[in-house]
């Protein structure tokens, strides 16, 4: 069943970006603990504060959180910016030299045309619809802009459904595959995508 195939193979896919997600959040993790356990520079920044202060001991107090905040927030924030470039490598990469991803070449499909310029649109709209756009609200979100976070997230979802349910369309395309001029095949399939979009997959 072709369009359960595919399905498969976004799962597959979305499972290793998951893997690195979780890597990320691993790393980051240590990242930050390292930074609050790290008692003497927090202990000596602090001193360095309170002697600056000239009496203002709450304000330098209050400097010294927001100053380990920032420093937590802009790790967090980097996070998110190496999943979505890693995510973005991977598509691009999987497309430019085995016109397909692992899970699409797992279940039997590839991508067509196997073109640079194809697999670099089609990489940065999937990219988008699966993560950067929700990687950009969690940003947000951190940032403490919960209203602008919300409508990012709404974004986010009406993307990624725009993105998924154009495959049950005639001719079975995704978004990415619409704008990038690509289309999923069979492995042995010579089918390429045709101007009105209608071709059939594998």
């Amino acid at each position: 069943m072709p369009k359960l195939r595919r399905i498969t193979a976004w799962f597959v896919d979305f499972a290793l970006v998951a893997a690195a997600a979780t890597l990320l959040a691993v790393l980051t993790f240590h990242r930050i603990t390292a930074l609050v356990t790290d008692v003497p520079e927090l202990a000596t920044k602090g001193g360095l504060d309170l002697v600056t202060s000239r009496g203002d001991v709450i304000g330098a107090g209050e400097h010294f959180g927001l100053s380990v905040w920032d420093r937590i927030v802009l790790d967090v924030e980097e996070a998110f910016g190496a999943l979505v470039v890693v995510t973005f490598l991977y598509q691009w990469a999987c497309l430019a030299l085995l016109g397909r991803t692992l899970g699409k070449g797992l279940l039997g499909l590839r991508v067509t045309p196997r073109l640079s310029r194809h697999a670099l649109r089609r990489a940065a709209v999937t990219t988008a619809a699966d993560v950067a756009v929700y990687a950009l609200a969690c940003v947000l979100l951190v940032e403490g802009k919960f209203v602008l976070s919300v409508l990012v997230w709404a974004v986010a979802v009406l993307l990624f459904l725009v993105n998924a349910l154009t495959v049950l369309f005639p001719g079975r395309r995704s978004l990415a595959d619409r704008l990038a001029g690509t289309c999923v095949v069979g492995a042995l399939q010579r089918t390429e995508p045709s101007p009105m979009g209608s071709v059939p997959q594998g």
